[in-house]
């Protein structure tokens, strides 16, 4: 059965009632390369696997998640209006009401997770490359309705500053609203075509803390789910490898 050992707690100062915490690939019924606790639909894994992993992170957080079909866009879905039975296409969800999972499915990309110092909201957000660069941070945050300095983060595992290589676009994508963001790529020249590693947890940072966010309230990041093969899945190393990647995810409630 899956057990709080499995997971990763978020290690931040959020009020009592709060919980959070990040799913890794332990702790499931999934097998061969997407073994174990495989949370995606939409990987080529046995949905009955699927099913019974689900069941088990319902079983550990004591509410049922609500999964959302993420499009790397900056809709935030405010589950409070939502009916359970109805599906969510969305890259972040926002909740005011306590037994209600706000979760962000990942593979690589940024999972994030935000609470108001109060203690009466919560979120989480699914950042991607094309999520982040278009506002899907900054998207949640203001969904909140809290001022942004009472609001603080944590960042869960995602692809590593040496391990996400990306092109001009990408850069370009960032730099043109942040010209600060240059720091956050690294350049690679290992062919014709210019080539940076790029760090999504500065990136991300930087996009936090431009919507007034404090600095220190802001925590976690850097724990690579490329590098680290025995505790994440990921789509960059699986895509190397011509293997499939599960789905792990983040998530946050009012307890």
């Amino acid at each position: 059965m899956l057990r709080l050992d499995d997971c990763i707690m978020a290690d931040w100062a959020a009020p009592p009632n709060v919980r959070a915490l990040f799913t890794t690939r332990a702790g499931g019924v999934s097998t061969g390369d997407l073994a174990s606790l495989n949370l995606g639909r939409s990987v080529g894994d046995d949905p009955a696997a699927v099913a019974e992993n689900r069941q088990r992170v319902e079983a550990l957080v004591g509410y049922p998640p609500r999964w959302m079909s993420q499009v790397h866009g900056t809709s935030v879905a405010h589950l409070d209006q939502i009916p359970m039975t109805t599906a969510i296409t969305a890259d972040a969800a926002v909740t005011w009401q306590p037994k209600t999972v706000c979760a962000a499915m990942v593979a690589d990309c940024l999972p994030v997770v935000f609470a108001d110092h109060a203690g009466t909201v919560v979120a989480a957000a699914h950042a991607g490359w094309r999520g982040l660069a278009n506002g899907v941070l900054e998207a949640t945050i203001a969904s909140m309705r809290v001022a942004p300095q009472n609001i603080i983060a944590h960042m869960g595992p995602a692809i590593g500053p040496t391990q996400f290589e990306v092109g001009d676009d990408v850069r370009d994508a960032f730099i043109g609203k942040h010209a600060n963001a240059s720091a956050a790529f690294k350049p690679k020249n290992e062919s014709k075509t210019q080539k940076y590693l790029a760090d999504i947890f500065a990136l991300a940072r930087l996009r936090m803390i431009a919507t007034g966010m404090t600095p220190s309230n802001i925590t976690g990041g850097g724990l690579c789910t490329v590098s680290d093969e025995a505790r994440f899945f990921s789509y960059r190393r699986g895509t190397k490898l011509g293997q499939p990647s599960g789905r792990m995810a983040g998530l946050i409630w009012l307890s």
